[in-house]
């Protein structure tokens, strides 16, 4: 395993005077399964003073739980800081989530012991030997997430865990241990003392996931779900109408699932599987005819207090609730005026519609079709692009009527004329667009009798819209509509 100088060379430092370095914990396990590490941590038996005195100018030491860390020249974002714990073993866990206490020690089984799950229980020396007590080698071989020694008491001591195993489960493609399981399930209420922020960060990376769909399963079956977002748990058997092939939470997962698929990023991770959140609260009657009006303006609100509780940015919380609010959007494409169209996108805004739409695709799939983009969808789409069609008109000229006026044409038809000609001049080439040279050739236009100029107009009236007619014939060709 070829590991970076940057690590080497601290790791080189600790040995050559006289103290036990490891490398420790996921950077191992990434190295072993062949990943990118994201960070990479040294455990050591030198206390954190001695750490500083190795590496006086690089370091600093801000904790009371013995980690000091060691600034790089790196330009890898993964190596810029180095952290080096010295070896420990922790009291009392009082706040289920930190231990009241820690002791430095000098053995490494110590500090390996106190340590989550069994793959993140591994050490590696410099010459790459791993140092594994606790079977976390044979846990990566089967794919398995297990925690070291009893799960109850390793989910006590910091209740985020279990969130990091479902997360670990989900970024890595294993499965959690059945006893490791049960154990979730049993003190899945002790997440309520983890802060809403330490929540939200571990939710992010579940739902970032390509296993996002599995990882909020295993939320739900493990009754995570129900302690950390009761608004999804809430839809689950909630039935639909003849609509929909799904009840809500699985039609929301199915959902998701698409969206994953498609790599879409959290925000619109997150406006999907929410987007009919609003539906067990708006839900009247029961069977194929059953309804739920308004779901969508009802939705939003619920997830803005969900995303607010999470502590989630004002940007995501504006862009969620705002596509949610508008997923339910409807032309009736035949009878559709412009205007109306004109309305629509600036109710959604321009900047929303291609994440409307995606959202929509998400929708439509979480449903039980087959074709995320119908007919409709794609002819709306046309309809949106070609009323943003700039009109080819005089007014695009850097003159008007009156500064023609003033060179001594009188008003009538001739002044319309001579801007139809000059606007055809610069649509064959806008560096032509200066005011200077359109008086200029106005002036040489004027010389000519009426019906030269008029025939000339005529010319670049047809000319105007052939062009106008090729750049509609360009969108319907983009968006597969046929006349």
């Amino acid at each position: 395993m070829l590991l970076p100088e940057e690590v080497k060379k601290i790791l080189n430092t600790l040995l050559e005077n006289g103290f036990q370095a490891f490398l420790v914990g996921g950077c191992v396990r990434d190295l072993i399964l062949k990943r990118k590490p994201k960070d990479w941590d040294i455990t050591t038996n030198a206390r954190p003073e001695e750490i500083i005195n190795l590496f006086p100018s690089l370091s600093f030491y801000e904790n009371r739980f013995g980690t000091v860390a060691i600034k790089t020249n790196s330009k890898d974002e993964t190596l810029k800081i180095i952290e080096v714990t010295t070896f420990r073993k922790e009291g009392k866990y009082l706040d289920f989530r930190r231990p009241h206490e820690v002791e430095f020690t000098y053995n490494l089984e110590t500090d390996l012991k106190r340590r989550d799950f069994t793959i993140n229980a591994l050490a590696m020396d410099i010459k790459g030997k791993i140092i594994d007590l606790f079977g976390g080698l044979d846990d990566l071989k089967a794919k398995i997430i297990k925690t070291v020694g009893n799960p109850e008491e390793r989910f006590r001591e910091d209740a985020l865990r279990m969130l990091r195993a479902i997360r670990f489960a989900c970024e890595l493609d294993f499965i959690i241990e059945n006893n490791t399981l049960k154990a979730i399930k049993k003190t899945s209420y002790l997440i309520q003392y983890i802060s809403y922020e330490r929540i939200r960060d571990e939710f992010n990376r579940i739902l970032m996931s390509k296993k996002a769909v599995l990882g909020i399963e295993l939320l739900r079956k493990t009754n995570l779900l129900k302690e950390i977002l009761p608004e999804l748990d809430n839809c689950y058997k909630v039935t639909q109408n003849k609509h929909h092939k799904y009840d809500v939470y699985v039609h929301s997962l199915k959902s998701l699932e698409y969206a994953v698929s498609k790599d879409y990023p959290l925000f619109l991770r997150l406006a999907v599987l929410l987007h009919d959140i609003g539906k067990p609260l708006t839900k009247k009657g029961e069977g194929p005819n059953s309804t739920f009006y308004n779901h969508e303006i009802v939705g939003a609100k619920i997830a803005k207090r969900l995303l607010e509780r999470l502590r989630y940015s004002n940007e995501i919380i504006k862009k969620v609730v705002h596509l949610i609010k508008q997923h339910m959007f409807y032309l009736e494409i035949e009878k559709v005026t412009p205007a109306a169209v004109r309305r629509f996108v600036r109710r959604v805004g321009k900047e929303n519609l291609e994440d409307l739409f995606k959202l929509r695709y998400a929708d439509r799939i979480g449903s039980g079709v087959f074709k995320a983009e119908p007919y409709r969808l794609r002819y709306l789409k046309y309809l949106i692009e070609k009323v943003q069609i700039e009109p080819i008109t005089p007014k695009n000229l850097k003159i008007n009527g009156n500064d023609l006026i003033n060179l001594g044409i009188p008003q009538g038809p001739k002044i319309g004329w001579i801007l139809k000609i000059l606007l055809e001049e610069i649509i064959d080439n806008p560096s032509k667009n200066t005011k200077e040279y359109l008086i200029q050739r106005a002036k040489e236009l004027i010389k000519l009798k009426d019906e030269e100029l008029e025939n000339l107009a005529l010319e670049g009236e047809k000319k105007i819209e052939e062009l106008e007619k090729e750049a509609e014939e360009k969108i319907k060709k983009k968006f597969y509509i046929k006349d």
